[in-house]
């Protein structure tokens, strides 16, 4: 995948996009107005922008537009996380894991899950 930057927006609509594609822009206007108070056409926008990055393709079908990812969700987080820890903890992930792990909740499940993959790491 390409270096894409997908707005805060924009992860909203693939995120829609991911869950259910194929789907019509309809199809997208309709579950996103249970999530954001945006028009059809603000929506319809953001589809063709991510059209133009790549990020999505489309195909008519009669009079519908219908969409479907051109990547996937995890190389997007990929990405996504790679450009935070770069930008914000200048590419060191420990203390990026120390913050979220001293400034967050986390059940008895994490924590073990997070053991396990240290563990994992560690051989």
């Amino acid at each position: 995948m390409n270096q894409v930057s997908i707005s805060d927006a924009e992860w909203q609509v693939m995120n829609i996009i991911w869950d259910g594609q194929p789907l019509t822009a309809q199809e997208i206007v309709s579950r996103l107005s249970d999530q954001a108070d945006w028009a059809p056409q603000t929506i319809k926008t953001m589809l063709h922008r991510l059209v133009k990055k790549e990020v999505l393709t489309f195909e008519e079908q009669g009079n519908r537009y219908v969409y479907r990812s051109r990547v996937k969700r995890s190389a997007c987080i990929k990405q996504a996380s790679r450009a935070f820890l770069d930008r914000v903890f200048s590419s060191e992930p420990a203390p990026l894991l120390a913050h979220f792990m001293q400034h967050t909740k986390l059940s008895a499940e994490e924590i073990a899950e997070l053991r396990r993959i240290l563990d994992d790491k560690e051989r």
